[in-house]
């Protein structure tokens, strides 16, 4: 990805959980496909990623596994599952054999032996700093970052710890977007953003908030491009009413 860094496009990145959804996405040209925990929110119905397990992002991972031919599978190593360099390593590796072609993990420079371990064992590695839905729980909630002068060299730094360590890209959400544009210029690795401004190196968004597939919520920064959940209820409706032959044909 350094050559996109340099001379662009922006790289399109979008999430998948699902055979068909990753079938589409990859035929649409998009560039870098997620296998993200964001699938226990808008897939499975858990009100976090805290709940997302080992084996729901593997089960996840080989679904879209098979329906990409083109673009880069990431998969999200979960809650919990890389506490340590050799369980980060483990659980790569088996994401890896489930079919990603890079795994991400949540957190920055406290986080460089982990990184360390998967990098050098030739796993493509993607960080992920800024608003970390892993942490939704001790923080409270999801909240901005890169406020304060503090926030944003502490940010910045952890940018730095995981683009030495070997990251080939870093997701920054929820960051001011001055602040994600700062590290934009600072690192080599090529950044992707999510709520975070326009000047990253990439852009991602979960799929269901794009397409509308997930009415109950959707963040403030994500536009719909369809509203997927709407045609489903009418075709939904449209069918039990025909069954009952209150459909007025």
């Amino acid at each position: 990805m350094p050559e996109r860094k340099r001379s662009g496009p922006p790289l399109a990145v979008l999430t998948a959980a699902d055979y068909p959804t990753a079938r589409l996405l990859d035929e649409a040209g998009v560039d870098l496909i997620l296998v993200g925990d964001s699938l226990g929110m808008v897939v499975l119905g858990l009100p976090d990623t805290t709940g997302v397990t080992m084996e729901m992002m593997l089960h996840h991972t080989a679904a879209v596994r098979r329906g990409v031919k083109r673009a880069p599978v990431i998969a999200d190593l979960p809650f919990h599952s890389y506490e340590t360099p050799d369980m980060a390593l483990a659980n790569a590796r088996r994401l890896v054999d489930a079919g990603a072609d890079a795994v991400k993990l949540e957190g920055g420079a406290g986080f460089v032996p982990q990184v360390a371990a998967i990098v050098q064992a030739g796993i493509p590695f993607v960080g992920h700093i800024g608003m970390l839905p892993q942490s939704v729980r001790e923080e409270g909630g999801y909240k901005k970052k890169g406020k304060t002068p503090e926030q944003g060299r502490q940010l910045l730094e952890d940018a730095i710890a995981l683009d030495q360590a070997g990251a080939a890209a870093i997701v920054l959400e929820s960051i001011v977007p001055q602040v994600a544009a700062e590290i934009t210029q600072a690192v080599n690795a090529s950044t992707i953003g999510i709520g975070a401004g326009a000047d990253t190196d990439g852009q991602v968004l979960v799929t269901h908030d794009l397409v509308g597939a997930f009415p109950w919520f959707r963040p403030p920064f994500a536009k719909a491009r369809a509203e997927i959940a709407g045609e489903i209820l009418r075709a939904a409706r449209e069918y039990v009413l025909g069954l009952r032959g209150e459909d007025g044909g």
